[in-house]
């Protein structure tokens, strides 16, 4: 099984690079590990993505981005996001794939406000923004025929030159990726996936915690594989939790958008007493790491396990209209948002840290791009500003493909070395579920108390000792067990959770999202 391009992930960053690929004519393999290449992160985003306001200039957004992300954002990244950024969500998000955002009477874009932005410019589908996105996405993606689907397909490792490869002098050569080992979740036979480039789009690390506004699905697998093929993660302390997540029993942590502070919603403690203005002169539409320490310093101080929404500042009518996906969420829930607050509470929501890649989504190895949440580029620095993550996975999603296209004769002649079949192991034992939740319940407590939003030396001491304990425990786990989507999934998120503890670790400094109290 031979492609030209394999990327690994169908969220928006990974699909929009196959959309321009596909229609550059190249031979384009998509792997998800889920039943359908709709589920991803994208799918769940609420809020919108940034395009731009009455009055918006370049340098205001990249101003915008650079504050947010307390002033360790790459220029480089803020300059390409600045300037193309509206230019490409117009033509391919709005010219090309029709998306449905919503629009006023006279058919403009309606524009909302979010936190950090210094003006109204983020666009939206009212409040199920990705999932529109998504799914014109996907319709786009089934109209080519040079696209091949590899829909629950869990991709193991990165095959290298340098790990894989029967070439004797292969230690001598540069870092160059051959393709990737794939479990056939349905079948349980382990796939050699070959190809001439490998996009990695795997999103992010959001079930490494135990709250966490991400779906099942980001179990950090991206970060694990290029850890372990030796390529260079950066930026991985800079962990961001959204403000506000339901506090329900049932609520699973769903996302209560920042969009809904935008339109005027306000945080209030148990007596309905705002208290945003103690903490920043922008109140409610603070940076996203000042507005959830804002919550955890009221909980510390009130000894509740959660603080409120209030929705009242905004009309009820443009409540229903605005934002329907939360309202009927909530209301299934007893919770009439018209009329009552939502209790919230912070969950991890963006890792703002990842592969280094270029501007042009190249990683230090050869052949191996990396774009969307999984990348680094430096753009949201220490915290991401709202709205930014749809519009990254556009804009550098689309450089990779127009990178390719450009050099099509060295990546299409490319010839690959012998490679050789993944090797069954022979054990039959399966995947103990006991075991799995017992791993994975640890390591999100581990990480949720130790490496949350607030860190001290201690804290990250006892993470690192206790997650080196479990990930070498995982290990064995891995290596003594018939391979399954579970164990791969386990042993990358512990991977992961280690990689976060340690560079949070090894950066002394408070800065943004990574918030050291020593």
């Amino acid at each position: 099984m031979d492609f030209e391009i394999v990327i690994v992930g169908s969220g928006i960053a990974g699909n929009i690079t196959a959309y321009h690929l596909a229609k550059s004519g190249f031979n384009v393999g998509i792997i998800t590990k889920n039943d359908t290449i709709e589920e991803s992160n994208t799918f769940y985003a609420q809020g919108g993505i940034v395009y731009k306001g009455y009055g918006d200039k370049p340098e205001f957004l990249y101003n915008d981005i650079m504050n947010a992300g307390a002033g360790i954002c790459n220029p480089e990244a803020l300059k390409i996001i600045s300037e193309l950024g509206s230019k490409m969500v117009e033509e391919t998000l709005i010219n090309e794939l029709n998306v449905n955002f919503t629009r006023k009477e006279d058919n403009s874009l309606d524009l909302t406000d979010e936190g950090a932005h210094s003006v109204k410019r983020i666009i939206h589908s009212y409040d199920t923004t990705g999932q529109s996105i998504q799914t014109a996405l996907t319709k786009a993606l089934s109209d080519f025929p040079n696209i091949t689907f590899l829909t629950d397909h869990t991709v193991i490792d990165i095959i290298t030159l340098q790990h894989h490869s029967k070439d004797k002098f292969r230690m001598y050569k540069p870092h160059i990726a051959l393709g990737v080992y794939a479990l056939d979740n349905k079948t349980k036979k382990v796939k050699r996936i070959l190809s001439k480039t490998v996009v990695l789009a795997t999103g992010g690390i959001g079930q490494v915690y135990l709250h966490s506004t991400n779906p099942p699905c980001a179990t950090g697998d991206g970060y694990a594989m290029a850890a372990r093929a030796e390529i260079r993660l950066i930026n991985m302390e800079y962990t961001q939790f959204h403000p506000t997540t339901l506090y329900h029993s049932k609520g699973n942590n769903f996302l209560i958008s920042e969009a809904v502070r935008g339109e005027g919603a306000i945080l209030t403690d148990r007596n309905g007493n705002a208290f945003m203005h103690k903490y920043h002169p922008q109140k409610e539409l603070a940076p996203r790491d000042i507005v959830t320490r804002a919550i955890l310093a009221e909980m510390l101080e009130s000894g509740d396990k959660f603080v409120y929404l209030d929705l009242s500042p905004i009309e009820k009518n443009k409540i229903m209209e605005r934002f329907p996906y939360i309202y009927n969420t909530c209301y299934n829930l007893d919770i009439d948002i018209k009329n009552y607050p939502i209790p919230i509470v912070p969950a991890f929501h963006f890792s703002c840290g990842g592969i280094k890649t270029d501007m042009l989504g190249r990683t230090e190895c050869d052949r191996l791009f990396a774009v969307g949440e999984v990348a680094c580029t430096g753009l949201h620095g220490a915290n991401r500003l709202a709205s930014t993550s749809l519009l990254e996975g556009v804009v550098f999603g689309q450089r990779i493909a127009e990178f390719i296209t450009e050099n099509r004769e060295d990546y299409i002649n490319y010839k690959l070395p012998d490679i050789p079949d993944w090797i069954d192991t022979g054990f039959t034992d399966t995947v103990d579920p006991a075991l799995i939740h017992q791993d994975l319940t640890s390591l999100q407590h581990i990480m949720w108390n130790y490496v949350g939003a607030l860190r001290s030396k201690r804290r990250l001491q006892r993470a690192i000792t206790d997650l080196k304990n479990l990930r070498d425990e995982i290990e064995i786990f891995y290596r003594d067990t018939k391979i399954d989507k579970r164990i791969i999934e386990l042993r990358n998120a512990v991977q992961t959770g280690l990689i976060v503890a340690r560079q949070a670790w090894t950066n002394r400094e408070s800065c943004g999202a990574h918030y050291r109290i020593d």
